[in-house]
């Protein structure tokens, strides 16, 4: 319960972020990932797997300066951007330098590229989709509202419905050799309580009533998302022999504790609003 409370302090700065909206998350996301990759590769070390850290940092740099670069020429050239153009070409060069970290060849291990690109693209590649959302889905919502509140309302209240739904009715076990203490029914009260706050959400905030069914929908696949995101950072916990990845709080965790679901609700919720945009606002509207 305590944990639950003090997770809630440490979210209130980014909510503050996501409330601002804009530039603020590209700086936020851009945050987490440095800090959460240090965590991720610091638990690779007690497996005797050593990724490079700087190379992760210069490939997060080079995916956001590209990112924020585009968005301004563009504005000046009076065109859209997307965020999406200059992807393939960041995939290529990320991938380059982490082969090019086996070159020496006495010293490191295959393993230990495949640790930084792994760590790149779990942590840095997918909590971009946030950015993505942000820039992409801006007008979805009404009142200026950011449609990244998607995003942390499926991985938060997935996570506090499924933690007291367990804590009062969970009686059989949802996968017990990876996360024991997780319940079938705690499962089934995340998924409900997503549903109810997306639904929530587009209630007040969405001024296209057709579009409250797709939010919904968004709920059930958060729901879902966001606890396969949960028990894969508790699979890595297990196999790197750690409880926490970091000590962000002591005792209770550290980046990557707090926003391992948030990881995988982040493309969740941005490749369903791309498959939403496509389907509705182009195909109904034509």
């Amino acid at each position: 319960m305590k944990t639950r409370i003090l997770s809630g302090l440490i979210m209130a700065p980014l909510l503050i972020l996501v409330l601002i909206g804009g530039q603020c998350i590209t700086a936020a996301c851009f945050i987490i990932a440095v800090m959460g990759i240090r965590e991720f590769f610091n638990g690779f070390k007690h497996m005797n797997v050593n990724p490079s850290y700087p190379i992760a940092v210069v490939s997060i740099i080079l995916l956001y300066a590209g990112y924020i670069g585009g968005k301004y020429a563009a504005d000046a050239a009076e065109r859209g951007f997307t965020g999406n153009e200059l992807l393939l070409p960041w995939f290529v060069i990320t991938i380059i330098m982490c082969l090019i970290y086996l070159f020496k060849i006495e010293e490191r291990k295959l393993e230990d590229a495949m640790a930084t690109i792994t760590g790149i693209l779990y942590i840095g590649f997918f909590s971009y989709h946030a950015v993505l959302t942000e820039n992409e889905f801006w007008f979805v919502c009404s009142r200026h509202v950011s449609p990244v509140w998607l995003i942390l309302i499926t991985a938060f209240c997935t996570d506090i419905f499924a933690y007291f739904g367990g804590y009062f009715l969970g009686k059989h076990k949802l996968c017990p050799v990876i996360s024991p203490k997780k319940t079938i029914e705690g499962s089934i009260c995340g998924i409900l309580g997503s549903v109810a706050f997306t639904w929530l959400f587009a209630y007040f905030f969405v001024e296209e009533r057709s579009l409250v069914v797709w939010f919904m929908v968004i709920g059930v696949l958060g729901g879902i998302i966001s606890q396969i995101g949960d028990l894969t950072a508790s699979i890595f916990k297990r196999k790197m022999g750690i409880k926490d990845y970091g000590n962000l709080i002591p005792g209770h965790g550290g980046v990557l504790d707090r926003f391992d679901s948030v990881l995988f609700t982040a493309p969740m919720v941005y490749y369903s609003l791309k498959a939403m945009y496509v389907i509705y606002f182009i195909n109904v509207n034509a």
